[in-house]
């Protein structure tokens, strides 16, 4: 295997496998933690690198594919990402620079035959590349290539409604630990800001013609600000997409996920009334209100944070209970200079924060931070496994705590947040 500390030496902390405990002690630690949850927590922390061996195993006919660099090394076709044994997707970023001004990545190799992911010489797990949906390759009668309208993972598909966030237009108002508009505003104002209607009908219409993969839908995007009052043409964006996926399943309701800004209490019901709308998540991102105004300016400014909360809130009487749920970037917590200094300290508040938030009936799910070396935060530090661990057994304890079930993002319908895949063990 190749020597990957030699390769990143000048990028990373060289050291700081002395100051963590390792992957296989945490396991040691946890044992009421399935192993596969924990090696997820990791392997989205720290990033992987593929060999040559490798990437000779993808097939661009069986694999889903991602144009990137390698550092060092020219642009090249990889596999987006890749799935666990046990079916557990790992959704991280693949080798360059995200994570490794930190710590080294995993290594993808091959070992006797079979694609295995490594650490420091040691197979940690055998792993699988995601394959692609069928309709990949295709173009839409715009001449648009379907991928490009809907994306996929192992076990959902997913839809970007805008590709710019407003927050970007004013500076210094983008979420910090965020890169969609740190490196430019080229979408705002194109053809393609937004998803085309006539896109999303044509390629859902070849969608669902696969059978036995895909068991919900989510769409996301950027923050739009403008309309009549705040928020109101994002909303108008997610109602008319509802309406197309609803011209197309032909049914009442529909597995369905909306991850939005927070919308009020008159937005919510239109969101609810008027599509086969089924789920509904808007994120607080850090929980902390003073953290929050800081990383997150932009929401601050549009949506104060105990106002976001109670949306949230009125969310759960519209959609019902297990039917909304709120996430953090994980980690973003401890950024310099005024984040916690203590991961003791960071767990507490994190489930204080939490248990209020379940206790009103709101679902929880983590994702876990990558630094983006084109974000405001590109030089920060992410906390260690243990932490990751820690705040991954404390959320899913809440949720069970008071009763709100994870099947509404569980591993089933996206499995790309640690606490959720609990309920597969």
């Amino acid at each position: 295997m190749i020597d990957l500390q030699e390769r990143f030496r000048k990028k990373y902390d060289a050291e700081w496998r002395k100051k963590e405990e390792s992957l296989w002690e945490i396991i040691e630690k946890y044992p009421d933690v399935s192993p596969f949850i924990i090696i997820q927590n990791d392997v989205q922390r720290r990033g992987v690198f593929y060999t040559d061996a490798a990437l000779a195993l993808v097939d661009p006919e069986i694999h889903q594919l991602t144009k990137v660099s390698q550092t060092g090394e020219a642009e090249r076709f990889v596999p987006t990402s890749l799935i666990l044994r046990d079916g557990t997707p790992l959704v991280t970023q693949l080798w360059e620079a995200r994570t490794i001004t930190q710590r080294d990545p995993y290594l993808m190799d091959v070992v006797d035959g079979e694609l295995v992911l490594a650490d420091q010489d040691r197979v940690v797990e055998t792993v699988e590349y995601w394959e692609k949906p069928k309709f990949f390759g295709r173009t839409t009668s715009r001449g648009t290539p379907m991928e490009q309208v809907v994306d996929a993972r192992p076990q959902r598909y997913s839809i970007r409604m805008s590709n710019y966030c407003h927050f970007w237009t004013h500076p210094g108002h983008g979420c910090k630990y965020c890169a969609i508009g740190a490196g430019g505003v080229k979408f705002k104002g194109t053809s393609n800001e937004r998803v085309n209607e006539q896109d999303l009908f044509e390629t859902m219409q070849a969608l669902v013609k696969e059978k036995g993969r895909f068991v919900g839908v989510i769409l996301t995007g950027g923050s739009i600000l403008s309309g009549t009052e705040p928020f109101e043409d994002e909303l108008e964006g997610y109602i008319s997409a509802l309406q197309v996926l609803g011209r197309v399943f032909r049914t009442r309701r529909f597995p369905s996920q909306v991850n939005s800004t927070a919308l009020n209490r008159r937005q919510l019901e239109r969101l609810y009334n008027e599509t086969g709308l089924s789920s509904y998540t808007t994120d607080l991102e850090v929980f902390n209100e003073r953290l929050y105004n800081w990383i997150c300016p932009g929401k601050a400014a549009s949506i104060p944070y105990q106002e976001w909360k109670n949306r949230l809130y009125q969310a759960v009487e519209v959609f019902g209970k297990g039917q909304v749920n709120t996430g953090i970037v994980s980690g973003v917590e401890f950024a310099t200079p005024y984040g916690f200094t203590s991961e003791d300290e960071a767990v507490k508040v994190n489930l204080e924060e939490a248990e209020d938030l379940t206790s009103h009936g709101v679902g929880l799910k983590h994702d876990i931070w990558r630094v983006d070396p084109k974000s405001i935060f590109f030089n920060q530090k992410t906390p260690s496994l243990d932490y990751y661990v820690r705040i991954t057994k404390g959320f899913y304890d809440l949720m069970r705590k008071y009763g709100i079930p994870t099947y509404m993002d569980s591993y089933r319908k996206c499995g790309m947040h640690p606490n959720i895949n609990f309920d597969r063990i």
